[in-house]
């Protein structure tokens, strides 16, 4: 049976050359004022034989920075940075989009530009800590509770940051709604304890992520715009909640009427989280008509089995690609794996990086 997984695949008004996607992960080369670099550049063109790449999380606004030396998309700078990785993954024909992320209450100050500020839907503080360059390892810091302009100033935060995509040569973007950042701790009511039109009910919750998505759609256009969740994820201090199933099953409605180019649904369980639940992905997979990405603990026969059952139209891998850039080559031939060396995963340099050797021609 012939492998759909090396199969091309139409994602909106692009081409896929297999149905291959490397999945958005956080790596923290952007080391001068949070601009992406040529390291950076290296990184990702050494992987363009994913049929898409979606890059780590980048930021919309200085106050979503969170992490140090991950990149931004707020200026200038950050587009000529990002320009070269773009040039680099088309030269080698491959397909991009850029992740934008803000991390909302998953931060420290100490991490964060100057000027800004840690913030999130409520002053809920995230339990657990965060490396910072300046002093190791420190608590989260306790948000500052946005305003309800704030909160709109978020969301033209993203479509700015989206229309910046587009100058720097990005195929798209992905929204990041998954992972305990800002777009899941609106959607979460034990982060959301908002008296205003973004909080109290399932609705209500959905509004933030709803309006990125609409107006990014509007500024760039649907076959530009994803969106990635994590449903029943436990990530970054996100606690169960009985709405969990409806809140997702009303998401993927409204989604569905946005038309955004596709879903992405993260499962955690690898990693010894909480599991996505089959009846959430196949409520998801049944109401949004576009194209939906599974990522979470696939190899090459996980992911056929997925495709030919047509669960997704995509499958992402995140640590195989880390590890082996030419991982589709490798799948193809039966080859072994590199192993990730976890231990380099957010350090500066080419070590761990760019330096995964490929299979001898």
């Amino acid at each position: 049976m012939k492998n759909k997984l090396f199969e091309e695949y139409q994602l909106g008004n692009i081409k896929l050359k297999n149905r291959s996607v490397m999945a958005p992960m956080t790596r923290s080369r952007a080391v001068d004022h949070n601009i992406p670099n040529q390291l950076m550049a290296e990184y990702y063109g050494q992987r363009a034989g994913a049929g898409l790449i979606v890059t780590e999380g980048t930021s919309p606004s200085p106050d979503g920075i969170g992490y140090p030396r991950i990149p931004g998309m707020f200026n200038k700078e950050h587009v000529k940075g990002w320009k070269l990785t773009t040039d680099e993954v088309h030269a080698k024909g491959g397909k991009i989009f850029l992740q934008l992320m803000h991390c909302g209450r998953i931060a420290h100050h100490l991490n964060l530009p100057e000027g800004a500020k840690v913030v999130a839907p409520s002053a809920v503080k995230a339990e657990g800590q965060m490396y910072t360059d300046a002093e190791g390892m420190k608590e989260h810091d306790v948000p500052k509770e946005m305003t309800t302009a704030q909160v709109f100033e978020a969301i033209a935060e993203y479509v700015d940051a989206a229309k910046l995509a587009v100058e720097a040569g990005f195929d798209g973007i992905e929204i990041h709604g998954a992972n305990g950042y800002l777009i899941e701790q609106f959607l979460n009511p034990h982060t959301n304890q908002r008296p205003d039109e973004f909080g109290g009910s399932i609705q209500n919750r959905c509004k933030f992520a709803l309006c990125v998505v609409k107006e990014v759609i509007e500024a760039i256009g649907a076959d530009k715009v994803g969106i990635r969740l994590s449903p029943n994820g436990a990530y970054n201090d996100m606690q169960a909640y009985d709405e969990m199933e409806e809140t997702y099953h009303y998401l993927a409605v409204e989604l569905n009427k946005l038309k955004p180019v596709y879903v992405h649904l993260l499962d955690h369980s690898a990693m010894g989280s909480t599991p996505l639940p089959k009846n959430v992905r196949e409520d998801i997979r049944k109401n949004f008509e576009g194209t939906l990405i599974l990522c979470g603990n696939f190899d090459d026969r996980k992911a056929n089995e997925a495709l030919q059952n047509d669960e997704a139209d995509l499958i992402a891998f995140g640590k195989p690609y880390l590890a082996n850039p030419d991982l589709l080559e490798r799948y193809k031939t039966g080859a072994g794996l590199n192993q990730p060396d976890m231990d380099t995963f957010y350090t500066p340099g080419e070590k761990g990086y760019t330096d995964y050797p490929v299979m001898a021609k």
